[in-house]
């Protein structure tokens, strides 16, 4: 039986066709391709201090300014910026008790807001501070922050250090007081604020005016763990010096 021989085609596949040479790219195309890859890179996290060392201060109306005014003048230099918000009232009464003008007391500052200023950086949680200070701080403040109507910059910042879980420490300077006071400092107080009236300590033996001021004033900035210097304090001894 015959063998079948295979032979080979002599038959040439189609060659296959080249692909076309790439365009190079140009100066322009390059760093669109670089800034295009920059935007889809993730962005590194900038590290900052913690609490970025800012304090609010507000003034109120109520009589006592000069707590709020030796508050800053403590802060200075300190290297804690202050943030300050006052009331049209706190104006007047800063006219009224003290030789300071408006202006002067918001010199003191390292910043300052108008109380209509809504839309300040410390009306937002994300504005990072060691909290805030309202000294002194009327029976209107206080009942706008105990029920959360936050109607000007000063009560809503307030409210903002409330619900970020921040210190807030507010001076009332109102006496006698009638139950609607009192309810208004335990609303606040079981919302985490710190109700701190400006009671002096007499065991430091106060002599001057000054001298009952500069105490409330340290006691309040103790609370921030911010230690002013103005405090005389109690060593387990009588002083002896006086």
């Amino acid at each position: 039986m015959a063998r079948r021989t295979k032979t080979k085609s002599t038959q040439k596949k189609p060659a296959t066709p080249a692909a076309p040479p790439k365009p190079a790219l140009t100066t322009a195309r390059r760093k669109s391709a670089a800034l295009l890859a920059k935007a889809v890179a993730p962005a590194k996290p900038v590290v900052r201090a913690p609490a970025q060392r800012r304090l609010v201060v507000g003034i109120t109306g109520a009589s006592g300014v000069i707590y709020g005014i030796r508050l800053l003048e403590s802060l200075k230099g300190s290297g804690i910026e202050s943030h300050l918000v006052m009331t049209r009232a706190a104006e007047m009464t800063i006219a009224y008790e003290t030789s300071y003008a408006p202006q002067q007391v918001k010199a003191l500052a390292d910043r300052t807001y108008p109380i209509t200023d809504i839309g300040a950086a410390i009306a937002s949680g994300s504005f990072h501070t060691l909290g805030m200070a309202v000294m002194p701080c009327s029976m209107k403040t206080l009942a706008e922050i105990a029920t959360g109507v936050t109607g000007n910059l000063l009560s809503r910042a307030a409210d903002v250090t409330l619900k970020e879980r921040r210190r807030l420490v507010l001076v009332p300077r109102e006496t006698p007081l009638h139950l609607g006071h009192i309810r208004n400092m335990a609303s606040v107080t079981e919302m985490g604020a710190i109700v701190a009236p400006p009671m002096p300590g007499f065991y430091a033996q106060p002599q001057t005016l000054d001298d009952l001021i500069n105490h409330t004033v340290g006691r309040v900035l103790d609370l921030f763990g911010i230690d002013s210097g103005l405090v005389k304090r109690w060593n387990g001894k009588p002083r002896k010096d006086v």
